[in-house]
Parts: structure tokens; sequence; C-alpha cells
């Protein structure tokens, strides 16, 4: 017994597992104080101290679930640039280079976040690096301020229209072509694939930058280099997703001049309409690390949990709202989307749901990717005992 004091968190969730009492326990969401017994304090954490629960994350990386978690290396960069002062344009064009070495593309710029990303990238179509018409955004009078939106609208377009931009909707390639004007400043998508490749050539052929905005885009790490292979004009990924960086940061990649004119229309620079969109030197240090990691070409395997939901009087909704409720909070993915705005409308033209039929999934979702190692002995009893409940028709 004394031996087992000193075990691991580690440790102490596979005793978890070999011991029924101690599962039991734990799936009644009481493991911390069993933990406390063996000397192993769950709960001496910041989050703990301010009343609030952490989570085990099996839903992915979800900015209102915050993102993923830092690899060591990315903490390590980011105390070391703390301790230092340094003048941000520098830095911001060094670190360019750096990962038009590491990327392929011509340039690159740190951002906060690929929403941040959009909002540098539109301004720097709407406005180049010319000092007058930075000064003037977000009126566009006299401006380019036109954006093609591919697919239509997203719950992330206030980014681009922030900067002033006219959003022209599009819900096709095809349709491309002829919603381009003399005011079209820049072409969004989110496409990928042929699409993104018919896309970019018509984006080509009328001389119109093209910003592709792939957040989750990695893994697979291939695609920090399938777009500077592609000529693409600007791209774009979160820092705080697969790169696992800092969650208030972003990478933006592409052509030099339009990098050197988002950077420009951004902090540090002030009277620019994105300075408020601040990134410090520790996210552009960490982000910029985080280049570094493991390029297994994959994306992360996911395990999917299906049972009779109309024969148990028990739906997918249920399951991941009694997990929610619980301590430790687990999160896992179905399709509820809790950081969505309820008045958000995707796309155009697009057939509205009908609100007597509400939208059913048969299965939920564990990402691999953010469950922690020992987190998956937790998650796996807690839904043993929600769902064998269920199946005999008791409170779990």
């Amino acid at each position: 017994m004394l031996a087992t004091q000193h075990a691991n968190r580690r440790g102490f969730m596979k005793m978890l597992a070999a011991s029924p009492l101690l599962a039991q326990i734990a799936a009644q969401g009481l493991y911390e104080k069993s933990a406390a017994a063996f000397g192993l304090d769950l709960r001496g954490n910041v989050y703990s101290r301010l009343g609030v629960k952490t989570v085990i994350n099996c839903r992915g990386t979800w900015t209102y679930l915050s993102g993923s978690l830092q690899f060591p290396e990315v903490q390590q960069a980011q105390a070391e640039a703390s301790r230092h002062f340094v003048n941000m344009v520098d830095l911001h064009h060094a670190v360019g280079e750096r990962l038009a070495e590491l990327t392929g593309a011509e340039s690159g710029l740190i951002t906060s976040g690929a929403a941040g990303a959009m909002a540098a990238a539109t301004a720097a179509c709407m406005a180049g690096s010319d000092p007058k018409k930075i000064w003037q955004l977000p009126d566009t009078t006299g401006l380019k301020h036109e954006v093609i939106m591919v697919g239509g609208r997203s719950a992330f377009d206030n980014a681009i229209r922030l900067a002033g931009a006219k959003l022209v909707l599009v819900e096709k390639p095809d349709d491309i072509a002829s919603a381009i004007t003399g005011n079209t400043a820049m072409i969004y998508t989110t496409d990928l694939g042929d699409k993104l490749a018919r896309e970019a050539a018509i984006a080509k052929d009328y001389n119109v930058p093209l910003l592709l905005d792939d957040a989750a885009g990695i893994p697979p790490i291939d695609n920090i280099k399938l777009y500077a292979k592609m000529k693409l004009d600007l791209y774009t990924f979160s820092g705080g997703k697969g790169l696992r960086g800092p969650q208030c940061s972003g990478v933006l990649l592409g052509r030099k001049d339009l990098i050197e004119a988002a950077l420009r229309n951004s902090c540090p620079f002030e009277g620019a309409v994105c300075r408020p969109m601040k990134v410090g030197k520790e996210e552009v240090i960490g982000t910029h690390t985080e280049i570094y990691i493991p390029d297994d070409g994959n994306r992360y395997p996911t395990l999917r949990i299906t049972w009779d939901q109309e024969a148990w009087g028990f739906n997918v909704a249920e399951c991941a709202k009694k997990l929610h409720e619980g301590d430790p909070v687990i999160e896992v993915l179905s399709i509820d989307n809790p950081s969505m705005v309820p008045a958000v409308q995707e796309g155009t033209d697009k057939p509205k749901p009908n609100p007597k039929e509400p939208k059913k999934q048969n299965h939920i979702e564990l990402v691999s990717m953010t469950i922690q190692p020992g987190e998956e002995m937790i998650v796996g009893r807690r839904l043993r005992t929600i769902l064998s409940a269920a199946r005999q028709g008791k409170p779990a």
C-alpha cells in the first residue's frame, strides 16, 4: 500500500480498471477522492482552484474546449521568449523567412488564430501596404472590397466582414468567374482537392488572390507544403489545433507581397484595422517552433459508439448530456455544437431544416488526439455505466 501511494496518475488509472470497487467509484465521478486516499492530488490545479471543472476531451480540437494541448517544446519556447524584449516587426520578418524554409511558401505570418489570418488577409487584399489605404479601413470607399465566398456564408465570415469587405456568395466553383467584377479583392474558399485546384486556376486567370481556410488541415502534416506546391496565393492553418501550438495563434502562408501587406494591416502597427488581434512574442515563437511535429501523415483515429436508441429509449444527445454533466466533464463528438451562435445560417439557397424533424445521429465519437493517457479508462467506465443503465431503463 505504501508503494502505491507513490504511483503516478497513469498507474492509478490502471488500478481503477483492475479493481471493481475503484472502477465503480470512478464511474460515479468520485475518482478524485479515491486518488486522495492514495496520496494523489488530482484537483490541485489552477482551474479547480477557480471552481472550474477540467474536461476529458473526446471531441477533438474545438475552440470552445480550448483547442489542443501544447507540446512540451512549445511551452519551453514560450518560456524562453518571455524572458526577452524584441522588436515585433523584426521578429515577424525573421519568422516569415523561417516559415518559408519550413513550408515552401514565399513567406508566412503568425496571426491570432485562423480567423485572425482571414481578417489580415482580407485587409491585405483590399489595402495592400499603402499607409493611406490601411488607415482608411474598414471604410472601403474607392477600394476593391468584394470577397467571393465559395459555398456561401459560414460561421466565420465575420472575420472578413469586420475588415470592411462585402461578401459575394456563390455556391460552386463554376459560379466564381461570373461573380468577379472590378471590385473583387479576394476569393475565399474552404474547398479541397479537385475543387480547390479548379478555384485556384480561375483565380489565376482573373488575377484575383485566393485565400484557402484550412484551419483544421493538420494533420496530415503534408498539407504544410502541399498548398505551396499548388502556388496558392494565401492559406491558413490554426496554430491551436493539430499543430498543438498556442491556442490563440494561427499561421498565414503564401505570397510574400500579400504576407507583408497582412502584417502592415495588423499588430503592432497602430491605426491598422487588425491591430486589436494582437499576437505576442510568446505565440509567435511557440507556433513557429511547433512546425516540428510528428509526421505520421494520418488523421486521428476515432472510436464510434452506437446503440439502438429507440429500443433503449435513450438517444445520443441524452448520452452526451450525461457525460458532460459528470465530474470530470467528458466531452464527446456528436451532432451538437455548443459554440455555434444559434442565428448562424450556412450556405445559400439550401433547404432549411424542418424544426419538427430534428437532426438525428446514431452514434457518438471519441477522438483519440485529445484523450490523455489514462483518461480512456475513466471514459470507458462512465460510458459503460450510462449505457448499461439506459439499456435497463434505470437512471445513470
